[in-house]
């Protein structure tokens, strides 16, 4: 008797414990399944594609979560004097009350620093790019996406802040890790006990976005036309009745920190003059792992059950077989990034280009590299507009070592009355032959970011 008893109680301890391993396993939390993932760097930035956002959520009924890189500290301030972390403070909550009016909850900020300036590079390094990376990778895991859009990972004559390059290059990196067992691997570990504190793995499961979006602020949007899907912003909602542009501007009308964004809206709100928010909406294809079109719909051919891990290629290093002359800095490091996750779309898409102030100093990075078994002598010519001023010029002639590179530096200033496009013309001659020619084009605004 003794004996059956204690085998009663052994098959309920074991029928117990097998209990508690079945619900420590569940599947991931379904409360934050996106559609669409979106990654911008401000508060504000999401407005950009915001006529796509209203009919994706409301008449497509799509699951929408978005990301932002910073809170958009060193931004003005159009309604009071709150500067620096105090207006980062405000400008979240503009974000997160925007998002809500399209009925978005789940809203990220990577804590990024707001850095003014165009290079990618920099805004790269006040992010602190890996820990950046590590929250967006944890963030794609979290909402499993089919779908992630972004800035476009290219310098561009326009706004074109350094945060918007550095949220849609941590965006691609992101979307080529999240899959990948080896990459954060803290964060799909399974905890040791998911009802017991301390736990320092995080068991989230790995996800592979399906599809790779970009889109820009870029101020002739011509050079994106036919490069992916767009969407008209002057079609009626069917389920609210009104523009898509119209949404688009009430979304837009919280960020009234900003004079160019959430001001401008609530003007053309008061005055019914929608213009600026009637653009159409382009994306550029960045990839697609599943079968679609390159201007078919952003969700064409998405599988909602998930696709396997895709490795992107990784970088390899061109092989020279004579000197060359490159830009360096941004350029080289986007001719690089595109190779490195397979973008097939980006290169050539957008000749070298920047716009500057009028009467403004910018520098220009260049690289001249030697794969041969000998030195090389290498001059340089470099052609600026008229009335411009050469403010540091590099070194000519210089010697190249046999197989090393040469990194060269000229700064210019633009003169104080023009606009439009001007251009810079780089040569440079090694053995009495012109080893390469660069030529940037450069358009003069009032509205120009500093370099």
């Amino acid at each position: 008797m003794k004996l059956f008893l204690l085998s009663l109680v052994g098959i309920a301890v074991f029928s117990f414990t097998a209990s508690a391993v079945d619900v420590s396993n569940p599947k991931p939390d379904a409360r934050f399944k996106a559609d669409l993932l979106v990654v911008v760097a401000h508060p504000d930035d999401e407005t950009e594609i915001g006529a796509y956002l209203a009919r994706a959520i409301f008449d497509e009924k799509k699951r929408v979560a978005v990301v932002f890189g910073t809170r958009g500290n060193q931004g003005g301030d159009s309604e009071g004097l709150a500067q620096s972390a105090a207006l980062g403070t405000i400008r979240e909550i503009e974000a997160r009350q925007a998002m809500a009016y399209f009925g978005v909850m789940n809203v990220w900020f990577l804590n990024g620093l707001d850095t003014p300036g165009q290079n990618v590079l920099g805004s790269l390094e006040t992010w602190n790019h890996g820990d950046a990376l590590g929250k967006l990778v944890r963030i794609m895991r979290l909402t499993r996406p089919g779908v992630v859009a972004t800035w476009l990972p290219e310098w561009v004559a326009g706004e074109n802040h350094g945060d918007h390059q550095a949220a849609g290059v941590i965006a691609t990196e992101a979307f080529d890790m999240a899959g990948d067992p080896t990459a954060f691997a803290e964060q799909v570990a399974a905890p040791n006990n998911r009802f017991d504190v301390g736990n320092l793995t995080e068991g989230l499961s790995v996800w592979q976005p399906e599809k790779l979006y970009y889109f820009s602020d870029t101020a002739h949007p011509e050079t994106l036309k036919d490069k992916g899907p767009a969407y008209s912003s002057t079609d009626s909602s069917p389920s609210r009745h009104v523009s898509y542009a119209r949404l688009a501007a009430e979304e837009c009308a919280f960020h009234l920190t900003q004079g160019d964004s959430g001001q401008l809206a609530k003007a053309a709100l008061e005055k019914n003059d929608l213009h600026y928010f009637e653009t159409p909406v382009l994306f550029v294809n960045g990839k697609s792992h599943v079968k679609s079109s390159s201007e078919g719909d952003l969700f064409e051919g998405v599988v909602q059950r998930g696709i396997p891990y895709q490795p992107p290629p990784g970088y390899v290093a061109p092989k020279l077989a004579s000197p060359a002359i490159e830009l360096g800095g941004p350029w080289r490091f986007y001719t690089a990034f595109w190779q490195a996750h397979d973008l097939k779309s980006l290169p050539g898409l957008i000749a070298p280009e920047i716009m500057a102030k009028p009467g403004a100093r910018f520098v220009i990075p260049l690289i001249v590299q030697n794969p041969t078994e000998a030195s090389l002598e290498v001059k340089l010519s470099i052609e600026i507009p008229e009335g411009w001023t050469m403010v540091r010029q590099p070194p000519s002639p210089s010697l190249v070592e046999a197989q090393s590179d040469y990194s060269y530096i000229f700064e210019v200033k633009t003169a104080s009355a023009q606009k439009g496009w001007k251009f810079i013309t780089v040569n440079a001659v090694a053995q009495d032959r012109v080893i390469g020619t660069i030529r940037i084009r450069v358009e003069i605004d009032p509205g120009a970011m500093p370099e």
